[in-house]
């Protein structure tokens, strides 16, 4: 058996102590991008129905990705330099950085593994120093832009899958070279991965996952 570590991290409630995508949107309805009342209720309906293991992945990407399409990608970017600073860095705790410089030491190969679209998320996994992001990635136009759609199988339930397995083949690597294969994670969404790895780790779970990962004796622990 392989002596090889591969790791993966779910990022929202995980690794961060919130959510990244409900936090786009409250920063989003801050700068006035859209009528703050109407798309608060929206983004707290769909975190809602996420938390309960109901969300319509496709009607919600329609709701998330559309602003990306509304506005440029400088403006965007300029948006998320904020965004960083305002909503994602308070959300990074000391115990979640020191679990990742464990696992450094430790893992062959390591990647966040997440839901949330790749425009979020890409300079959240910089600013926590992991190389590898597999995300739901928005369309993206030839002039550079986004179309407001997704490109491809989102990066959900067992969708995560999906495109872990695709991610390790475009590093031309295979899953079964890995003799432990771990992945943290704080969601019921997230048990199709969980149960595929041989090292599942509920962190701050929900109601449903705690009960989940309890029945089978899996390793929970906090990060906040």
């Amino acid at each position: 058996m392989s002596n090889k570590r591969l790791v993966l991290f779910d990022l929202d409630n995980t690794l961060l102590s919130g959510d990244s995508d409900f936090e786009w949107g409250l920063f989003l309805a801050s700068k006035g991008v859209h009528d703050r009342t109407t798309y608060e209720a929206k983004n707290l309906a769909f975190y809602e129905d996420y938390r309960a293991g109901r969300l319509d992945i496709d009607v919600f990407l329609d709701f998330q990705l559309g602003p990306l399409a509304r506005h440029s990608r400088q403006q965007l970017d300029l948006w998320h330099q904020e965004f960083l600073a305002t909503h994602i860095k308070p959300l990074i705790t000391e115990k979640a950085k020191a679990l990742i410089a464990k696992e450094k030491e430790q893992a062959h190969l390591m990647a966040i593994v997440t839901a949330t679209n790749s425009f979020v998320t890409k300079p959240i996994a910089r600013l926590l120093t992991i190389d590898h992001l597999v995300a739901t990635e928005p369309d993206v136009l030839e002039n550079g832009e986004y179309s407001g759609k997704v490109s491809g199988v989102p990066c959900f339930q067992a969708g995560k899958i999906t495109k872990v397995m695709n991610w390790l083949a475009s590093l031309n690597r295979h899953w079964d070279e890995f003799g432990e294969t771990v992945f943290y994670s704080d969601s019921l969404n997230d048990l199709p991965l969980l149960e595929r790895v041989n090292c599942p780790i509920a962190v701050d779970p929900d109601d449903t996952l705690l009960a989940h990962a309890q029945h089978r004796g899996w390793q929970v622990i906090s990060l906040r």
